[in-house]
C-alpha cells in the first residue's frame, strides 16, 4: 500500500487482497497445521523461492500473514513477525542477534519481565548495563567495544518517559550497534520508530494492538535481513502465533486508530483533572508540560498515549481507598484495551521488591497506574473525582 496513504486507512486495508478466499470481505481462519502441494516440483519451487505458499503451521499461515503485512504497513517496515507473545518477541530477538562475550545497554524503566531476561543472559556470557532513560549522556558513556545492542521501551511503563530517538539513533549509528524499540505504550498511531531510523521496533500486540484484553501477541518489525534472521530462530522456537489469535488480532487493528484517538484525548483530560487535585502530589503523563519529557514528546509524537501514572499523597491507605471507591475502572495487571484498568504497581508488578529494591527503581508505594479505555470520559471523569473525594 501506498505511503502516502493516511494510517487509518492503513490499519484496515493493510495486508489484505483485493479479494480473498472465496470472496470474502474479511481474511479467512486457517485453521490447519500442515499445508499440502500437488506435486515435488511444486515444493521444490517453493524451497527454491520460485513459488509463495505455506509448509507447515509453526513456520507461518495465511491468517497470520495478513496481520504481519498490515503491522508492516503501520510501522513503515519491509516486513514483521508475529510471536505468541511480546516477551516470546524480545526472547527471540535476543537470542537471535546476540552472542557470547558481547555487552548490551538497556534503560531503566523498561517492562520487569523484560530487564529479568536481560539479567538471565548473564549465563550465556552476555553482560547487561542498565542506564536511566532520562540521561542519554549516561547511556553513551556506558558503550563499550563488544556493545552489540541498545534496547529501550519508549514511553516506558509506568513514569512514561519518553527517549529522544533521533539523539539516540545517532548514539547506535556512531557505535555501529543494533538500537532495538518497545513501541507497546505508543503505538504506531502515536510513534514510528523505525521512521527515526531505528533498527527494530517490538510490540506486545496483546495491548494496544489488539486492545479487546482477548489476544496474547507479540511482534517485530523492521528490514526484511534482520526480520529473516529472527524469523529461523522464531521457526525453532516454536513461538507461533495460532490463527485464531492472529485473525482476532488483525480484527483488533482495524479500530486501532479510533481507539488511539479516544484513548489519548481522554487520558491527557484525565491527567489535567489528577494535576489539579490537592491528593495528587505528582502526574506522570507526557502530554502535560510538568512531565520532563513532554518537549521530547511533543517533538516525536503524534499522541500522547492512554497511560497515565500518578503519586497520590498519604501512600498506600490512601492507594487502598481511592481503588475500592472507583467505580469504573476494574483492578487488573493488563492495558491498552477497550476497557479501563487500575494497577498499584508496588503492590502488583513489584510486589515482592524490598523498599529499597523499589525506592531504586523509581516505584512509590503512592504511585497508582491507569490504562484508559474507552468509556465515555466524562464518565470516567465523574468517578475518579468521587473516588479523590473519598480522601478528604
Amino acid at each position: 500500500m501506498a505511503d502516502e496513504q493516511h494510517i487509518l486507512t492503513q490499519a484496515v486495508q493493510g495486508g489484505e487482497r483485493k479479494k480473498q478466499y472465496q470472496s470474502s470481505l474479511v481474511p479467512a481462519i486457517f485453521q490447519t497445521t500442515t499445508f499440502t502441494f500437488s506435486s515435488l516440483k511444486e515444493f521444490d519451487d517453493f524451497k527454491d523461492g520460485k513459488r509463495d505458499a505455506f509448509e507447515y503451521g509453526r513456520y507461518g499461515n495465511p491468517t497470520q500473514r495478513v496481520a504481519e503485512e498490515k503491522i508492516a504497513e503501520l510501522e513503515n517496515a519491509e516486513d514483521s513477525l508475529l510471536f505468541s507473545s511480546g516477551m516470546a518477541a524480545i526472547c527471540t530477538i535476543l537470542l537471535a542477534i546476540l552472542r557470547s562475550n558481547q555487552h548490551v545497554i538497556i534503560t531503566q524503566d523498561c517492562y520487569r519481565h523484560t530487564a529479568q531476561f536481560f539479567a538471565t543472559l548473564e549465563k550465556f556470557g552476555v553482560d547487561t548495563t542498565v542506564v536511566s532513560p532520562d540521561d542519554v549522556g549516561a547511556l553513551s558513556a556506558a558503550l563499550r567495544p563488544e556493545t552489540r545492542m541498545i534496547f529501550t521501551e519508549s514511553p516506558s511503563n509506568p513514569h512514561l518517559h519518553v527517549i529522544d530517538l533521533e539523539r539516540l539513533v545517532g548514539i547506535a549509528r556512531k557505535a555501529n550497534v543494533k538500537l532495538v524499540v518497545d513501541n507497546t505504550l505508543a503505538t504506531p498511531i502515536n510513534q514510528r520508530p523505525l521512521d527515526f531510523d531505528v533498527d527494530l521496533v517490538v510490540h506486545s500486540a496483546t495491548k494496544y494492538m489488539a486492545g479487546h484484553n482477548d489476544v496474547l501477541a507479540g511482534v517485530v518489525s523492521g528490514n526484511r535481513g534482520i526480520i529473516s534472521a529472527i524469523r529461523d530462530f522464531h521457526h525453532m522456537l516454536g513461538a507461533t502465533l495460532d490463527p485464531n489469535s492472529a485473525y482476532l488480532l488483525n480484527r483488533g487493528l482495524k479500530t486501532l486508530g479510533l481507539r488511539i484517538k479516544q484513548q489519548n484525548q481522554s487520558a491527557l483530560n484525565i491527567a489535567r483533572v489528577l494535576e489539579e487535585n490537592e491528593n495528587v502530589s505528582f502526574v506522570y503523563y507526557p502530554g502535560l508540560t510538568s512531565h520532563p519529557s513532554h518537549e521530547i514528546a511533543y517533538k516525536q509524537m503524534h499522541g500522547f498515549g492512554g497511560l497515565v501514572s500518578f503519586e497520590l499523597s498519604g501512600g498506600l491507605d490512601k492507594v487502598e481507598v481511592f481503588i475500592q471507591a472507583l467505580g469504573i475502572p476494574k483492578i487488573g495487571q493488563s492495558l491498552g484495551g477497550v476497557e479501563t484498568l487500575v494497577s498499584h504497581p508496588a503492590s502488583m508488578v513489584y510486589y515482592d521488591f524490598s523498599d529499597e529494591q523499589l525506592e531504586q527503581q523509581g516505584i512509590s508505594k503512592g504511585l497508582v497506574r491507569l490504562s484508559v479505555g474507552i468509556e465515555d470520559c466524562s464518565d470516567l471523569i465523574a468517578d475518579i473525582k468521587n473516588a479523590l473525594r473519598s480522601l478528604e
